[in-house]
């Protein structure tokens, strides 16, 4: 079985679908941190962002692999690294990279082979997985995700500002919903689940319920 949870930045994807596949003895796939994994080797690179072709070419030749919690790039442990305020501002140039795209969705498929999977992302019911038994679509108001977004990165030790947040937020989200490929949609057959009023665990319950449901 494949679960997709799509939907904006902030709205909780990767916290509620880490421990939705724990709950469900699932298989985990962060796609977003595939993104930002050639991002930052585009970074330690020093490529030029509006030459697409180069960041094309590093994403074709890199080793990413996805491991319980970590992510390893060239087998080394980036996980911290890809989150950083810098990355997260520059991974527009991997997502709206056709090259990059298109490489990343094969190893998402790849990945997914022959296991039962929660995936997460923007375009994971419409594009990578459209025949996925459940969708769905997380979302919450521009106010709760920046909030979350901003004490998460405080927490790492980034120094940023509340509305710095959600002006970058509000960019990238108007980038998400324009992308021709693999851009934010929800699916039609998507159930959307709004987690401004939920804490972590009600999202996750709410999500395995409906999963069970799906089961019988």
């Amino acid at each position: 079985m494949i679960i997709t949870i799509d939907g904006p930045a902030g709205a909780g994807k990767s916290l509620a679908a880490r421990q939705l596949a724990k709950n469900l003895g699932f298989r985990f796939l962060d796609t977003g941190a595939m993104y930002r994994a050639v991002t930052l080797a585009g970074l330690r690179q020093k490529i030029n962002w509006e030459n697409t072709g180069e960041l094309a070419k590093i994403a074709a030749n890199l080793s990413i692999r996805l491991s319980d919690a970590r992510v390893l790039l060239e087998d080394e442990d980036v996980t911290a690294a890809i989150r950083t305020f810098e990355v997260t501002t520059l991974t527009r140039h991997a997502a709206d990279n056709l090259g990059v795209r298109e490489r990343l969705v094969e190893l998402q498929r790849a990945f997914a082979e022959g296991k039962n999977l929660v995936t997460e992302g923007r375009d994971q019911a419409t594009v990578v997985f459209p025949k996925a038994e459940v969708k769905i679509y997380l979302t919450a108001s521009d106010e709760v995700r920046a909030q979350r977004r901003y004490k998460d990165l405080l927490a790492r030790g980034e120094r940023v500002t509340l509305p710095e947040v959600l002006k970058k937020q509000m960019e990238r989200d108007r980038r998400d919903l324009q992308r021709e490929i693999g851009g934010l949609r929800k699916a039609e057959n998507s159930i959307e689940v709004c987690t401004d009023r939920l804490t972590a665990d009600e999202v996750v319950a709410k999500l395995e319920q409906l999963v069970r449901a799906a089961e019988k």
